[in-house]
Parts: C-alpha cells; sequence; structure tokens
C-alpha cells in the first residue's frame, strides 16, 4: 500500500469517525432528521396554514371608490373593507320607491271606490224597496179602477229599472273590490323592489365576514367591481391549522379527533392543543418541499391538525411541528 493509499484510508475512517459522533449528538440528531419519535408517539413537521376566504362584491358591477386598508392589515368582524361607486342603485331605489308611493295611492283610491260602490248599492236597495212599494199600491189600485193603466205601467218600469240599477251596482261593487285585489299586489310587488334595491345597495359595500388578517389585496382603487372578482383573501387567524404527512405504516395507528401537541421554533418550550381534523384517504409520494423524518421515497398520508390561536401567535407559512400519540395497531 502505498503512503498516498494510506493516507486516503485514514481520511475516510477519520471522517467516518466524526460523522458517527455527530449523528451521536442529539442537536445535530435533529437538525438533520428532525424531532426524535419513540414507539409511543409519531413527530410530524409541516406549516401552519388558515382558513381563507375570498372576498368579492356580490351581484354588484360599478367601480372601487373605498379601499383602505392593504395586506397584512388585521381587520374585525364587520369591518368596511372596500365600497363601489353607488349612485346608480340609490337612484334605482328612489324610482323604486316612488313606483311604491304610487301603489299605495291606487290601494287607498280603490278602497275609497269601494266605499262609493257600496253606498250607491244601500242606496239603490232602498230605492228598490220604495218603487216595488209603489208598484203594489198600483196593482191595487188598477183592480179596484182606482188608476190608470199608464200609471200602473209607469210604476212597473220604475220597480224594475230600481231592480235594474241594484244589479249594476252590485257589479261594480265586486269589481271594486278586485281592483282592490290587484292594487294591493302591485303595492307587495313594489315593496318587494323596494327591499331588493335596499339589499342589492348594501352589496355595494364589502364587509370582513370574520375577524383575520388581509393576506392577499387583490384590486386597487378605480377597479371595475363584479361578482366572482377578488378583492381580499382574508385569513382567519382565530382558528389555523397544520398540514403534515404521516407515513403509511402509521396511518392505522392514529385517529380523526386525536389530540396532537404542537410546537415551533419561533415559541421555544411552548405547546399548542390540537387534534386531527382531517386524514387523506389516498396515499401520495412525500411532497418536494415537506421535510419528514422517514426517507421521501415512501408513500404519506395528508393530515391537518386543528389549532385553536385565540392569541394569533401562529402564523400561516410558519413551520411547525406534532407529536401525536399512537394507539395500538388495529383499534
Amino acid at each position: 500500500m502505498t503512503r498516498r493509499t494510506r493516507l486516503v484510508a485514514l481520511t475516510l475512517i477519520f471522517a467516518i469517525a466524526a460523522i458517527g459522533a455527530l449523528l451521536r449528538w442529539s442537536p445535530a440528531r435533529q437538525w438533520l432528521f428532525g424531532p426524535r419519535s419513540n414507539e409511543n408517539s409519531i413527530v410530524v413537521s409541516g406549516n401552519i396554514e388558515a382558513h381563507q376566504s375570498v372576498l368579492s362584491f356580490t351581484d354588484i358591477q360599478a367601480p372601487i371608490n373605498y379601499l383602505p386598508f392593504d395586506e397584512g392589515k388585521y381587520v374585525k368582524a364587520g369591518t368596511v373593507l372596500a365600497r363601489v361607486d353607488d349612485r346608480f342603485y340609490r337612484q334605482q331605489l328612489r324610482i323604486d320607491e316612488a313606483n311604491r308611493n304610487v301603489a299605495r295611492q291606487q290601494v287607498a283610491l280603490d278602497e275609497s271606490n269601494l266605499a262609493a260602490a257600496q253606498n250607491t248599492v244601500a242606496s239603490d236597495r232602498f230605492g228598490l224597496a220604495e218603487k216595488r212599494r209603489e208598484y203594489a199600491r198600483a196593482q191595487v189600485l188598477l183592480k179596484r179602477q182606482a188608476t190608470s193603466r199608464q200609471a200602473y205601467d209607469q210604476a212597473y218600469t220604475a220597480a224594475a229599472q230600481a231592480a235594474t240599477a241594484l244589479a249594476r251596482d252590485e257589479a261594480l261593487v265586486a269589481v271594486a273590490h278586485k281592483n282592490i285585489g290587484l292594487a294591493r299586489a302591485n303595492l307587495r310587488a313594489a315593496e318587494a323592489k323596494v327591499g331588493l334595491d335596499r339589499v342589492t345597495l348594501s352589496y355595494t359595500t364589502l364587509r370582513a365576514p370574520f375577524s383575520g388578517v388581509l393576506a392577499v389585496r387583490e384590486a386597487e382603487l378605480g377597479e371595475l367591481a363584479a361578482p366572482g372578482v377578488a378583492i381580499f383573501t382574508l385569513d382567519d387567524l382565530d382558528h389555523v391549522w397544520l398540514r403534515a404527512y404521516v407515513n403509511e405504516p402509521d396511518l392505522g395507528k392514529i385517529r380523526l379527533g386525536e389530540a396532537a401537541d404542537v410546537t415551533t421554533d419561533t415559541y421555544p418550550g411552548k405547546v399548542y392543543h390540537g387534534r386531527i381534523g382531517f386524514i387523506a384517504s389516498q396515499a401520495e409520494f412525500t411532497p418536494k418541499t415537506v421535510e419528514t423524518h422517514a426517507e421521501r421515497i415512501t408513500l404519506v398520508y395528508r393530515i391537518r391538525i386543528d389549532i385553536d390561536n385565540p392569541t394569533h401567535e401562529l402564523l400561516p407559512g410558519m413551520p411547525a411541528n406534532a407529536t401525536i400519540a399512537l394507539l395500538p395497531a388495529g383499534k
């Protein structure tokens, strides 16, 4: 063996020994492979994510004229995030309110017509009763030959005309009732249109549906807002979750709803309590962007660990580890 060969061999021996010592050193092992698991638990790693809502205007198409917040701003539920030019929608509301007022007046007019027609019918009934009495007297007088045939015929005609007038005016009362029904239906339609206008007008203001952080601002002042056009992406920081992956052999040893202890490098020593909220039904290869504590060639299952975050310490994108206790296989 040449001197150079002996030197290379000694160098390799020292390198192997150094690597072995490094791996036995706990901080270095954790840096290379992640936190150490034991037989009773596994440690998974991933990133904190937040439930997101993409906010846009509903049933509105108008330019944006109020947009006070930038990305990263924390807002409370109900905060006004944006407004659009609402002049068209306010004018439409005024027009429909005027139509509603006309419909109300029409109802009042038809009710007055009904009252007048009913009074006319009452008068007709009194007149008919009187004409019938006169006709009855004319019949008696004619039998006694105390009146002329002409007077009798006049009494008969007057009674018949009074009956016809009563029938006509009773028909007008029925028409007045129908007119009122139609007018009231028109009024209900006008009131519904005004209500719809007010709902539409409320859509010109975009409010935060929950408290959170504006993760993305996708619009600028003067841009045309329309249904489905994103304005903001709002992150719910009260309820965040950890996206992580579990190796296939450990899948049968965890359960939905099982507790998990979550830790981060940002707040060392602090433990956040979470629960497994989702376990994927299909396996996938370990994503290249995710570091696990096993070889990357193995199949893994994605899980979601839900975490309450009332202090908003956990932020989207923050790396975190979760320790999950393993259940006995088959349970």
